[in-house]
């Protein structure tokens, strides 16, 4: 039987539990959509003192920014876009189009389309998430999307150089320095400046997702966002230091996120809360990862990895990482999870900046029933269908009257009485006066 070394002293709350927070995000979106460009200005000035000629940067100032950036910064950046850019086009060919003959003269088919037009937006603010440009643009347009939309916020009065980068090589069709609310309200409505998107894509502080959780439905989203969580799952042969500094190094995100280790090692769970109260007062974050880690940190001991497994699966994280001696037996062992990180060799870090996995996951127990962000969410499956077989289409015709008559759909039968009319000489039960205009 599982006990707890450390308990959580608060849990996170469910998406939009905050009123006030959510009338705020309504009221600045009907603003959007009544009155255009004029409320997106009103606001950018209010909430960024921003108030630019134009929002959008033409190809010269895109050029003009990334020439004064470091090289060593440009040369990251497109490194980790090619590694992004290589998983997510092994992703894109292992989904082929289908076509199969049921019976005799019988076509079915899916293929899969890009949506049209996708808006990225990428966090600024304390942490400018210059990444969030590779995992959301660079996907979008791999999968095919021939317009892609990006804002981002200025960074106290100034345009953050690194993510415009980021943007423009990811191969964003558009650029906006516009951030918060507005923005989201903006792609995904539509102004006089900047035409409406389909989808949302990308990460964002509370205000930001209420926006993409309210706009959904008039538009298609990536996820319902919450606070980045990290689950450790460790054995005796795990490194308690480099457990303390993975879980800190989320738990830096925000205040309110998640750091969960499950041991089945109380001698390594001790280890852990040690090193981590040693890390926290020399770390630069510890302002955000302190609370985090005070009021929803959590070190469980578990009798053996089966029920370590099981409990991680409970708690249905967005990353999980296995520092066991044989982290592999994660694959088959857990169902529930937004990304495994398997070893020591990887960690969470890798997968959020550089490995080329993405990093927008889902959160908040979202992983029982949707992975995270990749190119298949930006490509909608439809299907298709063909009678050439006129025999088939009779037969059909014949099954779906009757099948239609069970749920008293008199319509639907209708139209499948007509074709074995037509194509069997069956008898229409419905009328005398049928005129096949078949030669």
């Amino acid at each position: 039987m599982s006990h707890p070394l450390k308990t959580a002293t608060s849990t996170s709350t469910s998406f939009a539990d905050n009123d006030a927070l959510a009338e705020t995000v309504r009221a600045i979106v009907a603003d959007v959509r009544t009155r255009g460009d004029a409320a997106v200005r009103e606001l950018s000035t209010r909430f960024d003192r921003w108030e630019p000629a134009s929002f959008r940067l033409d190809e010269a100032q895109v050029q003009e920014i990334i020439a004064s950036l470091p090289q060593q910064v440009v040369d990251d950046i497109t490194t980790v876009q090619a590694n992004v850019r290589r998983f997510a086009e092994a992703q894109r060919a292992s989904m082929t189009d289908i076509e199969v003959e049921t019976e005799p003269g019988v076509l079915l088919g899916h293929r899969h389309l890009p949506i049209a037009a996708v808006g990225a937006y990428i966090p600024g603010g304390r942490y400018p998430l210059t990444a969030s440009a590779h995992m959301t643009i660079v996907t979008a347009k791999v999968a095919g999307v021939p317009r892609v939309v990006a804002c981002t916020p200025p960074i106290r009065g100034e345009i953050p150089a690194a993510t415009i980068a980021a943007m423009h090589f990811a191969g964003a069709d558009e650029i906006h320095v516009l951030g918060g609310v507005q923005a989201v309200a903006a792609m995904a409505i539509g102004t006089e400046s900047i035409a409406r998107v389909d989808m949302l894509a990308g990460p964002g502080n509370a205000y930001v997702a209420e926006a993409k959780r309210q706009l959904f439905g008039e538009v298609g989203i990536d996820l319902f966002a919450g606070p980045t969580e990290v689950l450790v799952v460790a054995d005796e042969a795990a490194d308690p230091f480099v457990v303390a500094v993975d879980l800190l190094s989320q738990a830096e995100h925000g205040p309110d996120s998640p750091a969960v280790l499950i041991t089945t090692s109380e001698d390594v769970g001790r280890q852990v809360m040690a090193h981590v109260e040693e890390i926290l007062p020399g770390m630069p974050t510890g302002d955000i990862a302190g609370p985090a880690w005070r009021d929803h940190g959590q070190v469980i001991v578990a009798d053996d990895l089966d029920e370590a497994y099981r409990i991680a699966d409970d708690f249905a994280f967005e990353h999980v990482q296995i520092l066991t001696a044989e982290p592999r037996l994660a694959l088959e062992k857990m169902h529930a999870y937004g990304a495994l990180f398997l070893g020591e060799g990887t960690c969470v870090s890798y997968g959020d900046k550089v490995i080329g996995t993405n990093h927008v996951l889902p959160t908040r127990g979202a992983a029982r029933y949707t992975g995270g962000l990749w190119v298949g969410k930006y490509l909608r499956t439809v299907t298709y269908q063909e009678v050439r077989d006129e025999a088939a289409s009779a037969r059909l015709g014949t099954l779906c009257g009757r099948a239609a008559r069970v749920e008293l759909f008199e319509g639907h039968a209708r139209s499948g009485d007509v074709r074995a009319a037509k194509y069997a000489d069956a008898p229409l039960p419905w009328s005398e006066h049928f005129q096949t205009t078949s030669a």
